[in-house]
């Protein structure tokens, strides 16, 4: 009979989130703090920021065999196929050791016309590692990207402790739903988890999936977060959800830089335009869903000639942040800018198109993660330094 030991579940041991709130089962993590949620302008946003990308549980142990109750919520889009329940994976001193998923849960029904949601409650389950070595190790827990996950026991057959600080860099990322991880099939697969993996950088993800949308709050959660490396990827969300113009677009992004610098007035920050996406590249939002039966496919509904009164596409956006950037870095040396199409590009969309035409998928985020990591992080990139040990 295994002797449990119960480590409570708090911030020292669980990386990647900004709150945690105690529920009925157990704790909640947020990747946006309370402040920031008290404005949310709707129960779509409220889901995807609880959704904890990037998130994990770390430490150190000698056990050989570990526990984590959870409640996990998945989310149904109404009228299209349900998507394969969430992993968690487990990493043994940064290297992958095994992965698993928890059936039952609570399912999210959401219709997407009205951005209605309905919840049909379940029941916790068990993530469940074992046989694991008995030398003292650093283990990852790193949770589904797309579930709602609350926390509600961590057992262990050895005393658990805080992995040491190794001094290294931490970068925030904000972006949409590719960041997020959207189409990648693990949670340490989205292109953010790679590029930090390589670089050797703790990850605080932002991404939030059809949200990046140049919210106050969300500026304000930046500035409020401490970081050493900053990069904000701003664009296809407000294409595809026709948000806003140009007039309101300009100002906006001097806005939220502003807010960002109110925090970190010298951090190296780097804004990156989107990556090529043929849909929208030249046509407006908004962005429309179809299902053919097999395969969820996105298109744009805009019209072209839209542009000429202001209606934003992606090259439009692209053109603007370059504008924008350049100006402000004539008295801000340590903002940068990068185009997206550097991480992916037309030659990549040829070898590796986007599967619903919006989103890459597990192979399209290494091959940005990859790129991020050369560009941001490689010799002469904003972000390059020294690098601490994995």
């Amino acid at each position: 009979m295994t002797d449990w030991i119960t480590t409570p579940l708090d911030l020292r041991i669980l990386r990647g989130a900004l709150d945690l709130e105690r529920t009925a089962q157990g704790l909640l993590p947020h990747r946006l703090p309370a402040g920031a949620r008290e404005q949310f302008p709707d129960e779509y946003l409220s889901m995807v920021e609880a959704q904890p990308a990037g998130v994990r549980l770390a430490f150190r142990t000698r056990a050989t065999a570990v526990e984590l109750d959870v409640l996990p919520t998945r989310t149904v889009y109404q009228g299209f196929p349900a998507s394969p329940d969430g992993v968690y994976e487990l990493l043994v001193d940064g290297r992958p050791a095994g992965q698993t998923a928890v059936p039952g849960g609570n399912v999210q029904l959401i219709d997407m016309a009205t951005r209605s949601t309905v919840t049909r409650p379940g029941q916790p389950g068990t993530v469940r590692f074992a046989e694991l070595s008995a030398d003292q190790k650093d283990v990852e827990i790193w949770l589904p990207h797309t579930e709602i996950t609350e926390l509600i026991a961590l057992r262990t057959d050895a005393p658990v402790e805080a992995v040491p600080d190794r001094g290294r860099r931490v970068w925030l990322h904000h972006g949409s739903s590719i960041s997020h991880g959207s189409n990648a099939d693990r949670p340490t697969a989205t292109w953010p988890v790679l590029a930090a993996a390589l670089a050797g950088v703790e990850l605080v993800n932002l991404g939030l999936r059809g949200n990046a949308l140049l919210d106050p709050f969300t500026a304000r959660a930046i500035r409020d977060t401490p970081a050493d490396l900053i990069s904000v990827k701003i664009g296809i969300n407000l294409v595809n959800a026709d948000l806003m113009r140009l007039r309101g677009f300009s100002p906006a992004v001097h806005g939220f830089l502003d807010t960002i610098r109110d925090g970190h007035p010298t951090t190296p920050l780097l804004v990156v335009s989107p990556l090529l996406c043929p849909i929208h590249e030249d046509t407006p939002g908004p962005g429309a869903m179809d299902f053919d039966g097999r395969t969820v496919l996105f298109r744009a509904t805009g019209d072209p000639a839209d542009r000429a009164s202001g209606r934003l596409t992606l090259n439009v956006v692209r053109d603007e942040l370059a504008r924008i950037t350049a100006r402000r870095a004539a008295e801000d040396p340590n903002l940068h800018y990068l185009d997206g199409r550097s991480l992916y590009g037309e030659p990549d969309f040829a070898e590796l198109p986007l599967p619903d035409r919006l989103h890459p998928d597990s192979a399209g985020h290494r091959r940005i993660g990859t790129r991020f990591a050369e560009l941001a992080f490689g010799d002469g990139g904003p972000f390059a330094g020294r690098v601490a040990p994995p």
